[in-house]
């Protein structure tokens, strides 16, 4: 017992000289648990433009606390569909995929759309499945200001870069302690027994659902595994090669 309470202070002291220390955005780690998506690609995703993105108009902890949002209705998905120009875009939710196609509509992703619906943040979930490390290392940030900026570094469009800003921050007053004895033990994202580790199930548990909900785009909705095993069951079903063309418009 005094052994582990003296790691969780080396731990907690780490933390914050981290938190002081960190500058610069986190040098870009090589994806886990899923191919690198082609450079092309991605750079025609990040060159679409949306014509409604979803703003975030403030803190969605604070919007919802006391009360968990209502889940997505089943088979709800957003869709995306292309001017004539190629570039720009249009969101819209749809009841399910076929009204989504029958509406001119390409699925995106599972769920109603959110603030990291864009084709931006598909691009930056494509290119880092695993954002966990990257994500924790823009939390280390001593203001939120400086989380934002760190988090729109990585590549997050500004309203999807806020909702993560803000799901960090409950997170770490909701999960801190769990989360420093977590690291600095050094757990695997995953236990034997096949379930979370307590940091990553308390932040789904007491962040996940307000994120899902004012987020829209998840990895596990989008179709992309990450480096957290899941079951198959989780991972939607969406093909991104299917889109529109992609193509930039020359």
């Amino acid at each position: 017992m005094i052994a582990r309470t003296s790691r969780l202070r080396a731990a907690l002291a780490a933390l914050v000289l981290a938190a002081g220390c960190a500058g610069a955005p986190p040098t870009p780690a090589p994806t886990v648990g899923a191919p690198a998506a082609d450079p092309g690609f991605l750079a025609a995703l990040r060159a679409k433009v949306p014509l409604n993105p979803v703003p975030l108009p403030g803190d969605p902890y604070l919007a919802w606390r006391g009360r968990e949002p209502p889940a997505p209705q089943p088979g709800a998905v957003c869709g995306i569909q292309f001017e004539p120009d190629g570039v720009r875009y249009r969101l819209e939710p749809f009841g399910s995929a076929e009204a989504a196609r029958a509406a001119g509509f390409a699925v995106t992703h599972a769920g109603a759309c959110g603030t990291c619906s864009t084709l931006q943040d598909l691009a930056l979930y494509l290119e880092r499945p695993d954002l966990t490390a990257p994500v924790r290392s823009c939390g280390m940030r001593v203001n939120q200001a400086d989380i934002l900026a760190c988090l729109e570094a990585l590549g997050f469009s500004a309203p999807c870069a806020a909702t993560w800003g803000y799901n960090v921050r409950n997170t770490k007053y909701a999960c801190f302690f769990t989360c420093a004895v977590s690291w600095v033990e050094g757990e695997p994202s995953v236990k034997p027994d096949g379930r979370l580790n307590d940091c990553l199930q308390c932040d789904e548990d007491r962040s996940g659902p307000v994120f899902k909900a004012t987020a829209g785009r998840t990895r596990r909705n989008s179709g992309i595994r990450s480096s957290i095993a899941r079951p198959a069951g989780q991972v939607a079903p969406v093909v991104h090669d299917e889109l529109p063309p992609l193509l930039p418009a020359h």
